[in-house]
């Protein structure tokens, strides 16, 4: 797979040095935008797995997505607005090919003149107290709702908009009112007048900080939408990273950063700390806390502090982030009003909730081990330091010194990440064999194997998967699921990502760069398959045993996104079935009837039925009377679902020994882990995945083949 993606960007490197992307045509061409449209457009065309002609009808596309995506709620654009635009509606494609982005610097023009005026439309509505007496309502269909004509209805759209949010907090306030007057017989009882007032305040808070937010996005922002209207109609995984949304995706990849170890937020003017990351630089130094707001920052080399209220998050974020090893002197307002000079060390952060986690599982005589993969993490410079499969590996190692009878390997929610870790995890299962085939637009598939025939667990093994869990998610799953080497409880169907993306640093394209960095493409450049020829793209994997869940009935998976690959089919894999089972499929035929006559998940499923009935709401009435009504009668039939969250299953969850240990000193991977165990204590799939443990016989004969195995008499 490497040998031919490699072959691939040579030559599109090579093709690229003979065309526009030279020293000169730089220098000619001081336009940053035009260079990244020019150089996208050429990477698309050469790298895709299936490149779109970028025609009339792809332009036609990118204009109602990029429309959408600057005003999806139809409170900016007049339909005058839509109408100019529109002449632009079948020429995009002309002007990716001739460099040009006529389009987009008049709609960028336009949405920031409009936005201007939504700052005085909004603050003009909010200065009139709402009647909330009145018989109205508001329409949130938006994708179905005309664009408005005039000034007048125009202003009717965001007083019906900030009505509706004034509305929740004026009920939420009445309620407050209500139980304080119960407790207190005393309290002093405000006028519906003053409540709505207050309502309307909280209004006008929320609004000051999303035209905050708006104020501090700049010109570069707007772009990267643009761009991405255009490479998303490729395909839904085809992504443009401006630089420092680069640098937090490696963050998600690796699961590391280096900094100080503090998650900020963007408060008024003020850089707020929420966060604290366990074992990180802060929380060592124990001086600065949730709530601190960062004024100033000075590096260590630098004679005066810099300033950063009214700053951007992210450029922010740059001054106080940095290599391990340097220092930052931070000037802290702290809660109780002091200011303080705090100096820190920054140091590679390490963040816990992105790493695999596990849990020993106690029932009745016998222990089990259950593994939960956030995702599938990497280091995306070098595969050799931590990642997903080395630390599977690891707390497998430490369930087994633990006696464990059965494993599960949660995959619920796990969005996936790199393919290599998919490989050397199921490794851990298996003997040896293939693991997952790739296939290069016009190449033949290579299939990636498991060679080593050590085997590291070939006891009983479930794999939980949901409708969330995707991409290297559904690999693992479908290759056990191939081999009938592990059990698949879950949703009817994982997500159904099968493709493979690649992220191109688009700065190395250059022979010469003066505009400074120009971020990354994520591009889908292959897809993947199953041992047995069967792609997992829209279709997923099919759980062996299906439980309904929460995400039952909302359209969430690939086939219900814009622009999904097809799915299609190739030849299989040579390979061998597992037979370290005696009744395989006896075990899901017992499962499948307890979870028939399950009520919890019958309850579950009622709920998910619920939700989505729910969700299709579109109108709501802006009378408080009707809007109350409505609230109480929604809070009636959930009455009915209460007991999802009160159910409790007859397991008994305790962390591994190492981690005991570290939670003497770490009061919050102590929380964090006693939350973890209080979710699986009301788990019921985790509860069945124990049930199918139990059921599952194994054949000594073929275990006493391991040499890794110890048999416990």
């Amino acid at each position: 797979m490497k040998k031919s993606f490699l072959i691939l960007m040579l030559t599109v490197i090579v093709s690229a040095a003979s065309c526009s992307f030279t020293t000169n045509k730089v220098e000619n061409d001081p336009n940053k935008d035009k260079l990244l449209i020019d150089l996208i457009s050429y990477v698309l065309g050469k790298g895709h797995y299936d490149a779109k002609q970028i025609d009339d009808d792809f332009s036609q596309e990118v204009f109602s997505d990029y429309i959408d995506a600057l005003d999806p709620l139809k409170r900016y654009f007049y339909k005058s607005d839509i109408e100019e635009f529109k002449e632009y509606e079948k020429l995009i494609d002309d002007e990716i090919r001739n460099k040009e982005i006529t389009f987009f610097n008049i709609t960028y023009s336009r949405l920031q003149q409009r936005m201007a005026q939504a700052r005085i439309l909004h603050k003009e509505i909010l200065e009139t107290p709402f009647n909330f007496e009145k018989n109205e309502s508001i329409n949130t269909d938006y994708d179905n709702l005309s664009y408005v004509k005039n000034k007048e209805e125009m202003k009717n759209r965001w007083r019906l908009q900030l009505k509706f949010n004034a509305l929740s907090s004026y009920y939420d306030k009445i309620e407050e009112q209500i139980d304080s007057i119960t407790e207190n017989s005393n309290y002093n009882r405000k006028t519906s007048i003053v409540l709505e007032e207050e309502a309307r305040d909280i209004t006008k808070t929320s609004l000051k900080e999303y035209f905050e937010f708006a104020d501090d996005l700049e010109r570069k922002d707007w772009f990267s939408i643009y761009i991405n209207s255009i490479v998303e109609e490729f395909d839904p995984h085809t992504y443009y990273f401006a630089p420092q949304d680069k640098d937090r995706f490696d963050i998600q990849m690796s699961g590391k950063l280096e900094g100080i170890g503090a998650r900020l937020q963007k408060k008024n003017d003020n850089v707020k700390i929420i966060e604290i990351i366990s074992g990180g630089p802060a929380w060592r130094g124990n001086e600065v806390e949730v709530g601190d707001l960062i004024m100033k920052v000075k590096q260590e080399k630098e004679e005066e502090p810099v300033s950063i209220v009214g700053m951007r998050l992210d450029d922010a974020v740059s001054l106080i982030k940095g290599p391990k090893g340097t220092k930052v002197s931070l000037t802290i307002k702290k809660v109780d009003g002091t200011i303080e000079v705090i100096e820190i060390v920054r140091d590679v952060v390490e963040l816990e909730e992105t790493y695999a986690k596990s849990s020993i599982v106690k029932k009745n005589d016998k222990t089990f081990g259950v593994v939960n993969l956030p995702k599938f993490y990497f280091n995306m410079q070098d595969y050799n330091q931590r990642n997903a499969a080395k630390d599977v590996k690891q707390e497998i190692i430490r369930l087994k010194e633990q006696d464990m009878d059965g494993l599960v390997i949660d995959l619920r929610d796990n969005g996936g990440g790199s393919l290599q870790t998919v490989v050397d995890i199921a490794g851990l299962f298996i003997e040896k064999g293939p693991i997952v085939q790739v296939r290069t637009k016009g190449e033949s598939p290579e299939v990636l194997s498991d060679k080593d025939r050590n085997i590291l667990w070939d006891g009983p093994l479930v794999i939980l998967v949901n409708e969330l869990s995707a991409s290297a998610s559904e690999i693992l799953a479908a290759a056990m699921q191939d081999y009938k080497r592990a059990i698949i409880i879950g949703s009817k169907q994982t997500y159904g990502k099968g493709t493979v993306q690649n992220v191109m640093d688009l700065n190395r394209w250059m022979r010469s760069n003066d505009f400074g960095d120009l971020g990354a493409l994520k591009l889908t450049t292959q897809k993947f398959y199953r041992v047995n020829g069967g792609s997992t793209q829209l279709e997923g994997v099919k759980s062996d045993v299906v439980v309904p869940d929460r995400y039952s009935y909302i359209d969430i998976g690939e086939k219900d996104q814009e622009n999904p690959l097809p799915w299609d089919k190739i030849a299989a894999a040579e390979y061998e079935l597992w037979n370290g089972y005696i009744d395989f499929e006896q075990t899901i035929n017992n499962s499948k009837e307890r979870m028939s006559k399950n009520d919890q998940l019958k309850l579950i499923e009622e709920n998910a039925k619920w939700v989505r009935e729910k969700r299709d709401v579109n109108n709501y009435s802006l009378n408080y009377t009707n809007y109350k009504a409505n609230i109480e009668l929604n809070e009636k039939q959930a009455e009915r679902f209460k007991g999802i969250n009160d159910y409790k299953n007859s397991l008994t969850f305790q962390s591994l020994p190492y981690e005991n240990e570290l939670m003497e000193k770490d009061t919050i991977l102590a929380e964090k882990r006693k939350r973890w165990h209080k979710s699986l204590s009301k788990d019921v799939y985790v509860e069945e995945a124990i049930s199918v443990l139990e059921d599952l016989k194994i054949n000594n004969i073929r275990r006493s083949k391991n040499p890794l195995t110890i048999i416990k008499n």
